[in-house]
């Protein structure tokens, strides 16, 4: 994956729970994340793991697609995870 893409991502915490959210840079984010400076909810719940991200043309259609992914049932998200790393 190229470094400067706009990617809706999500990430299992250490706790086993699932965060979901956008970025412009995701090997920047995931090391912000397990330095402890990433969100508010990582922060306590480290280290993560990178478990699933898509790449989108614009900021909107990541930010629009995190919304979308934040709305699906845990159920749902873990066959979204599981389908992608499936995948590669």
């Amino acid at each position: 994956m190229a470094e400067k893409q706009n990617v809706t991502y999500m990430l299992r915490c250490s706790d086993g729970t699932l965060y979901t959210g956008w970025t412009n840079n995701i090997e920047k984010r995931l090391k912000a994340h397990n330095a402890g400076k990433g969100g508010k909810y990582t922060r306590v719940r480290t280290p993560v793991e990178l478990v699933y991200w898509e790449a989108h043309g614009t900021k909107q259609e990541a930010m629009s697609r995190e919304v979308q992914i934040k709305q699906l049932t845990r159920k749902e998200k873990e066959r979204l995870i599981a389908d992608f790393l499936n995948g590669i």
